[in-house]
């Protein structure tokens, strides 16, 4: 059995903690919720933050850096990662993929299964429209999380996309086991 198998039964009999990441440059949102069956529970929401000034590989770093201390204080068994859409800015959007690879290696590196999903599945998820606007989804994330801090944005969005992988982490473990 492989290790993503053993958490997704693990999960069904103890609760499996799931972490969202919304990768940025300057802010990378991370949310923790549990699952114990289809019931969620709110653990923490954060952000990571680089410096500006620095250079563009030291602030790859200290977001790599930071996020391996919320790993560690928290002990996620999955991840969970929004895809990087494409903006008219070519340079913008390569350094947003150049921080979501960094995002990406975090929990790969210490063996965490990493699930994506497109930013209209997620809204998809949460609020039940793809097309949902950022207050909705802070709205919904906050009904189905009533403990939530709620830290800042992009955390918010973070517990979105762990909430969207709680609802679709069922559906893809018996693809991956049938598959």
């Amino acid at each position: 059995m492989s290790d993503h198998s053993r958490s997704v039964v693990s999960g069904l009999m103890h609760g499996v903690r799931i972490i969202g990441l919304d990768p940025g440059l300057r802010n990378t949102g991370w949310g923790i919720v549990e699952q114990h069956g289809s019931r969620l529970s709110y653990v923490a929401d954060g952000a990571v933050h680089s410096d500006a000034n620095a250079p563009l590989a030291e602030r790859l770093l200290q977001i790599h850096q930071q996020l391996l201390d919320v790993f560690r204080s928290f002990s996620p068994d999955e991840a969970a990662i929004e895809e990087t859409f494409v903006n008219k800015d070519a340079r913008a959007t390569l350094k947003l993929g150049q921080a979501r690879g960094v995002v990406m290696l975090a929990p790969a590196a210490l063996g965490i299964p990493v699930s994506e999903y497109a930013p209209n599945q997620i809204k998809k998820s949460v609020v039940g429209a793809g097309h949902a606007e950022k207050d909705q989804v802070k709205h919904m994330v906050k009904l189905l999380l009533p403990k939530a801090q709620l830290n800042s944005a992009d955390s918010v969005d973070a517990l979105a996309i762990a909430i969207c992988h709680a609802h679709h982490r069922g559906s893809q473990s018996l693809e991956r086991l049938l598959g």
